[in-house]
């Protein structure tokens, strides 16, 4: 199965936008620089955007920006995956030279789940990244199974084990599997706002009073205000960092 960048393939973007494509609960998709700046990724960064296809059809996606970063992996910022965002395109705007890429999202039809193709993406980012002559991949990983333990500090889950000593969540098991170092949380990593009307929505549940919520699919709990019609999600991630050789 072919796995192709959007670059050599611009005819591939529109099948991006199928709803099998784009898995995961709604609060996901409503971060700040996701809304602004993701639409951009496919005329900007198109060698690092990449699917999967499968008879014609894509089956798997995975995406990445490179970035100019010369400090120390143990120095990768709270910010994650919107800082990443951001950073990539100021590089590119000041035509600054990229050191490394940064994973932002990999997803998979559903009728293709549990075929390994999460670890074979994660893989094509990194072979990807190495043919640009970069020097590792960085990826703020959002683990699989920590919706189901929102009040659970990310530092904290993120050290559970199996019996076998493995990790416990099973994409962070993935990354250390192939090689990366799992590194500390990046706390701040997207931020959602909106209307309560809004994360009445997003949530799929009425939000009746003011407080602490926890709400399907969301690693940590929204903070709502309805005296002042507002919620707030800051969603933390972990940071995970694949050493490369570059292949240029």
């Amino acid at each position: 199965m072919p796995i192709h960048t959007l670059a050599r393939r611009p005819d591939l973007i529109p099948a991006l936008d199928h709803p099998h494509l784009n898995p995961g609960p709604q609060v996901m998709f409503h971060d700040q620089d996701s809304t602004r700046l993701w639409p951009h990724l496919p005329a900007t960064f198109g060698e690092h955007q990449l699917a999967l296809v499968e008879n014609g059809q894509v089956i798997a996606r995975a995406h990445s920006v490179p970035l100019a970063w010369h400090h120390s992996e143990h120095d990768l910022p709270q910010g994650g995956y919107a800082w990443a965002l951001r950073q990539a395109f100021d590089d590119h705007t000041h035509q600054r030279t990229p050191t490394i890429a940064v994973a932002l999202y990999i997803a998979i039809t559903p009728t293709h789940q549990g075929q390994r193709l999460s670890a074979h993406m994660a893989k094509a980012l990194r072979t990807n990244a190495a043919s640009h002559g970069l020097t590792a991949l960085a990826a703020p990983l959002r683990p699989t199974l920590k919706h189901h333990y929102p009040l659970i500090p990310m530092a904290e889950y993120a050290n559970w084990k199996r019996p076998d000593g493995t990790h416990f969540d099973p994409w962070i098991r993935t990354h250390h599997r192939l090689g990366a170092h799992i590194l500390h949380p990046c706390q701040e990593s997207m931020h959602v706002t909106g209307t309560l009307h809004q994360w009445r929505q997003w949530a799929g549940k009425d939000l009746p009073g003011s407080g602490e919520h926890i709400i399907d699919g969301a690693l940590t709990p929204v903070t709502i205000d309805t005296t002042t019609d507002h919620g707030h999600y800051t969603e933390p991630n972990l940071w995970a960092w694949h050493r490369l050789e570059p292949t240029p």
